[in-house]
């Protein structure tokens, strides 16, 4: 049954192996991709006929992980795989990314890949190997791919790097890095570190790079193993393209000059009215020469036209859309402190742009629990929500889920400040960018905003975060670098390259292009621009807030820890919760205990959280020799009475500590309910607790009645 080929090289010094021929033989390529004992599988299919009538390449991309890979059951009632989780929709995205950009030009039929988890062995992430399978199933393909393409992860342990490195070695790791590349070029960059130098980063990407060339060959190899001849691509030249260029050439004449000035309008109402009535008299113009265009091909057509207009005017006029320098940052804007019920709040606008940040802080209960197939945090304590609503742009449009590149965007909000979140926060801590006017790189006034919020809540924050975004014009012997992209630089320009980080290093980056491959001259350059815009923005927002808010708001709950012995837990909480559930009751504070004995204490108000503390103390305080405690007496007998100084705790005072006199009987001195002053006068081996009422009263001055009554 097993009639299949295979591949394998070794990445950091573990076999990675590429098999074609046992599954899914209908698709137009089929593929595993095994590291250790986690295996995934991915499928490319393509339609038959072109899809009309659209605007973008119809490709879409699946990421799957199935609970048997692991040897689980799936939660919920049906017991099946459902929606795809947060890992599954920015695992599709990210391998997504790299490959659009390396198909032919004008290719319009629907690309479909389906990648799928077969096997997880719980250290070895799949989320890098998606990557690399649907590249190699595009390779052995015969759709019009321009790869492939190679993918590693990247981290960094006790300053040396690790390639692909297992969930264990990440947890020690200051550097996540996803790297993608061609034969010679980058074409894809995500991930996050804890303030890496753009130099070590840099560094980071070239070593990645070598390995990255491995993977490239060994899909070459797999695709000649079946005898296939290498990929010939035809020209960029899609269906219709002759058609196009025609138009084009007539359009330059026709309609450039106010085409270029629509886009150039400054205010976004005036813009868009001098767009529409630019292509209305531009496609009246082309018709009467033109009478055979369809719709389709005038918006194609339209397309280039303004991308090489643009093009045109950053390289050849040197100047940007907005008629800003290269390097120049729009207008910013900020604030904090908006919302008076809100724990934290921010508004953070560069230019056109905006984002309204708020901070709300919860108990640990309130955290995310992550039913994680591949290993990793079984819960996360710090997450950031990014909403784009249409209003954002000026615009009517559907509300609904929260789509997937709201997840993305977020995703790397959190990251980028997450590497500077405080080290086992008391609090759950959730963070949302509601965008509330859109004109490019919203995820970076996100990490703005998100910055300033947190620091507003409170939270102590180890240094601020800042984001921005760099572009790219390029055509054959120049290219440009531009700082702080705008909407449409982002739309026709060919790179959106995002850095957020510190002053002293970057924590989280996210590179998308819309080329093949960027240069490395241009990576280095692109970080130093980043780097540099990075600190403006920085001063910007010390001006605004400069550190964390020493106090909390007046609504935000409190939490406190306790440290208690272990062995008190079961005491804490009493038989069937019956002494958690009293000190719950009394104060309304929640509990949480830890089973190394870190009692967390989560209260709305810092009398409630006064009770609590002292209620815990009491339970689970250990009795201390010298020291003098008000008792309840528990038990009498011949010999002296017990005298209970904490709840579950007691100790025996001997007759003869019962006064500084001969006593007879115990009961002389007291019976069952008396409180009695008594003090701790040793310990034993064993624990037993010796105490004194006799020194007690002589320590603390106080008159003895059973003397007085002697």
């Amino acid at each position: 049954m097993k009639n299949t080929v295979f591949v394998e090289t070794e990445i950091g010094g573990k076999r990675l192996k590429i098999e074609t021929g046992l599954l899914a033989g209908q698709a137009g390529g089929a593929v595993t991709v095994q590291l250790d004992e986690t295996i995934l599988f991915s499928a490319a299919t393509a339609a038959a006929e072109p899809k009309e009538g659209i605007d973008y390449f119809p490709l879409q991309v699946e990421y799957r992980e199935k609970y048997y890979a692991a040897g689980k059951f799936p939660g919920g009632f049906f017991k099946r795989e459902a929606r795809p989780s947060e890992k599954e929709i920015l695992t599709s995205r990210f391998t997504d990314r790299p490959i659009r950009p390396l198909f032919q030009k004008g290719f319009n039929r629907e690309v479909q890949i389906n990648n799928m988890l077969l096997s997880a062995d719980g250290q070895n992430d799949p989320d890098i190997l998606s990557i690399v399978a649907a590249s190699a199933a595009l390779v052995i393909s015969d759709l019009p791919f321009y790869g492939p393409i190679g993918a590693v992860r990247v981290g960094r342990v006790d300053g040396k790097l690790v390639f692909n490195p297992t969930n264990d070695e990440r947890q020690k790791s200051d550097l996540d890095l996803i790297y993608a590349g061609l034969a010679e070029q980058p074409v894809m960059i995500e991930g996050d570190a804890r303030e890496i130098s753009e130099k070590d980063f840099f560094q980071a990407m070239q070593a990645a790079h070598a390995e990255v060339k491995k993977l490239i060959d060994i899909q070459l190899e797999l695709r000649r193993k079946l005898g296939r001849p290498d990929k010939a691509i035809a020209p960029d030249d899609g269906a219709g393209q002759s058609a196009i260029n025609n138009l084009l050439e007539t359009a330059r004449n026709a309609g450039g000059d106010s085409l270029l000035e629509a886009l150039t309008a400054l205010d976004r109402k005036e813009r868009a009215s001098r767009l529409k009535q630019a292509k209305e008299t531009l496609k009246n113009s082309l018709l009467e020469k033109f009478p055979e265009m369809t719709d389709e091909q005038f918006r194609a057509m339209l397309e280039e036209l303004s991308t090489e207009l643009v093009h045109k005017l950053v390289l050849e006029k040197q100047r940007r859309l907005d008629g800003r320098n290269f390097d120049e940052i729009r207008p910013l804007a900020g604030d904090v402190a908006l919302l008076p019920r809100a724990h934290g709040s921010a508004l953070f606008s560069r230019g056109e742009t905006q984002s309204l940040a708020t901070v709300t802080l919860g108990s640990q209960q309130d955290s995310q629990e992550l039913d994680a197939i591949t290993g990793g945090a079984p819960e996360k304590k710090f997450m950031v929500h990014y909403n784009f609503p249409p209003y954002s742009t000026g615009e009517v449009g559907r509300l609904g889920f929260t789509g997937r590149r709201e997840i993305g965007h977020g995703a790397l909000a959190e990251r980028s400040l997450e590497q500077m979140m405080p080290s086992d926060y008391g609090y759950t801590v959730r963070l949302v960018s509601d965008i509330m006017s859109s004109n490019g790189s919203t995820s970076m006034a996100s990490v703005c905003a998100g910055a300033l919020a947190l620091m507003d809540a409170g939270v102590p924050l180890k240094k601020p975060v800042a984001g921005i975004s760099i572009g790219l014009f390029s055509a054959e012997n120049k290219s440009v670098l531009v700082t702080d992209i705008i909407g449409a630089e982002d739309h026709y320009g060919e790179m959106d390259f995002k850095v957020a980080g510190t002053r002293d290093g970057i924590t989280g980056f996210q590179v998308d292009l819309k080329r093949r491959g960027l240069p490395w001259p241009l990576v280095e350059e692109a970080l130093e621009k980043a780097r540099a815009a990075r600190m403006k923005i920085l001063d910007f927002m010390a001006s605004v807030i400069a550190e964390p808010r020493k106090d909390l708001s007046p609504y935000a709950p409190r939490v406190h820890e306790v440290k208690i012995n272990p062995e008190k837990i079961g005491g804490l909480i009493g038989p069937g919760g019956k002494n958690i559930r009293r000190i719950t009751d009394l104060t309304g504070a929640q509990i949480d205990i830890d089973d190394d004995g870190t009692i967390h204490i989560f209260t709305n108000n810092g009398d409630a959280l006064e009770m609590a503390i002292r209620e815990i103390s009491l339970v689970t305080a250990e009795p201390e020799v010298g020291i003098i405690y008000n008792g309840t007496v528990t038990g009498i007998k011949e010999f002296g009475a017990f005298v209970e100084i904490f709840p579950g705790t007691d100790g025996l005072v001997h007759i003869s500590e019962l006064a500084d006199f001969r006593v007879g009987r115990v009961e002389d001195i007291c019976k069952l309910g008396d409180q009695m002053w008594v003090k701790c006068i040793g310990i034993d081996d064993r624990g037993k607790i010796r105490l004194s009422r006799r020194e007690a009263m002589k320590e603390k001055g106080l008159p003895d009645p059973a003397a007085q009554k002697k």
